[in-house]
């Protein structure tokens, strides 16, 4: 009987304490108490990142070569893949002593590697290479 009375007692209690806090969220105000540093902290990260908006990524490697006429390879490479590829970006560029074209911006390696083997029977010798890559052009 104690127990029943007792019931009885404390269940408006929880009932007035669960519509105090459906008050506070149908009013849509959320207060966030933090440091002033972190504020400070956030805008220096946005700074840098504007001034290098690099990040480690990956593009598939899809021809390289060096010698004569590797520039102009390299350029019909590059045509071709842009005709077969148009929603892909791809890069021609020259590091001693080879002439390179790169395709796609990745953030990982499984999304570079599901790439490579979209394009392998276009280009059976493409592989994932670690790349700098912008954040804007991310695909």
């Amino acid at each position: 009987m104690l127990r029943i009375l007792l019931i009885f007692l404390i269940t408006p209690l929880f009932y007035i304490r669960v519509v105090a806090q459906d008050v506070g969220v149908m009013q849509g105000k959320v207060e966030v108490l933090q440091d002033e540093r972190i504020t400070m902290l956030a805008g220096q990260f946005r700074k840098m990142n504007l001034r290098n908006p690099a990040i480690d990524g990956f593009r598939v490697q899809i021809f390289f070569d060096s010698g004569s006429n590797s520039k102009k390879r390299a350029s019909d490479i590059l045509d071709e893949f842009i005709l077969k590829y148009p929603s892909f970006r791809a890069y021609l560029s020259f590091k001693e002593p080879y002439y390179r074209v790169r395709a796609g911006n990745f953030r990982t390696l499984t999304e570079a590697v599901g790439f490579q083997k979209k394009i392998i029977s276009d280009y059976p010798n493409a592989f994932p290479v670690k790349e700098k890559i912008s954040f804007k052009e991310l695909e």
